[in-house]
């Protein structure tokens, strides 16, 4: 759940005036100017399939620059898709590398799909970005910008990168679905890196998440310490990728840097029209949910979707009053 920490950076330095959501991101790495977009040459299901040949495509011209809030939205099409997945993988990151070293170089890659066409997870290259954007506009790196800007006015005191040697053995193990049951995921915790991913690798614990979460709905400040403006928090709960965009599920819109339920009906879900929150790849899950002013949080070590389901109906059916 790094993705809405670097979403509340860049909405700091939007505040601020230092950052605006409609600015290209060549505003700030040149070599995101004059980008391109893949267009699938053949059957485009076929493209980036477990197995498949690597698909044959051609490019044009992107019809617009991407922007912060494409970013924010998942709509930038940046390394979100076949195509784009495996021509990044031929620019891969080597040992050492930082966001400085990287990022750039993902302006060789073509894009997935014109920007604000559609709506396509960007795993880790878009959210990356944007970390390395709040290194552009703050002069920190982004491990120092988080831990000054916003854990330490939190009290977040277990929320970092890289996990020090005697924080390893209160690191909770990972597990994957295989068929033999439960196993242990490999490379855990991770090893200490120099690339600060703004799309994941933050570790942390519910106590301290939990105050990232009830800031958010607080408005925007936790215990006098003011983070956003309430307006601010507003806007990032706020649809706008909205469900009826390609690529998205009915029901459920896309604010800046977290899902929003905009329909709970269509979702099929119990929670509050206007919720908004994210969930990362090995289960947990947290939703600000500003109607009802509670904040709902799991921690577990592995992925079950009928888990989070279960625990989102649990939490708000015991509203009684």
């Amino acid at each position: 759940m790094t993705k809405p920490v670097v979403g509340v950076a860049i909405l700091m330095m939007i505040e601020e005036g230092k950052v605006r959501l409609s600015d290209p991101v060549s505003r700030y790495i040149p070599e995101f100017k004059d980008l391109k977009v893949a267009v699938a040459q053949g059957n485009p299901g076929q493209a980036g399939g477990r197995g498949a040949a690597p698909a044959r495509f051609y490019t044009v011209p992107a019809e617009r620059e991407i922007t912060i809030k494409d970013l924010l939205t998942h709509t930038s099409g940046l390394v979100s898709g076949g195509i784009s997945t495996a021509e990044a993988a031929k620019i891969q990151r080597k040992p050492g590398d930082t966001l400085a070293d990287y990022i750039p170089r993902l302006g060789q890659v073509p894009l997935e799909f014109q920007p604000g066409s559609r709506w396509t997870y960007s795993p880790g290259a878009g959210f990356d970005t944007l970390g390395r954007i709040v290194e552009i506009v703050s002069g920190q790196s982004l491990d120092q910008f988080l831990k000054l800007r916003i854990f330490d006015p939190l009290g977040m005191k277990d929320t970092f990168f890289n996990i020090s040697e005697p924080q390893r053995s209160r690191a909770a193990t990972m597990y994957t679905k295989t068929a033999n049951g439960l196993q242990k995921s490999p490379n855990q915790p991770a090893a200490p890196t120099t690339y600060f991913s703004g799309g994941g690798g933050l570790s942390s614990t519910a106590d301290d998440y939990a105050r990232f979460a009830q800031m958010l709905v607080n408005g925007g400040q936790l215990n006098g310490k003011r983070l956003l403006s309430p307006r601010t928090v507003e806007l990032m709960g706020s649809p706008y990728a909205p469900d009826t965009l390609p690529g998205r599920a009915r029901g459920e819109a896309w604010g800046l840097s977290v899902r929003v339920i905009t329909d709970a009906v269509a979702r099929n879900t119990f929670l509050s029209n206007g919720s908004f929150g994210w969930q990362g790849a090995f289960g947990t899950h947290f939703w600000v949910d500003p109607k009802e002013k509670l904040v709902g949080l799991l921690m577990v070590q592995t992925s079950n979707q009928e888990m989070i389901r279960d625990f989102e109906n649990a939490v708000l059916q015991s509203i009684v009053e």
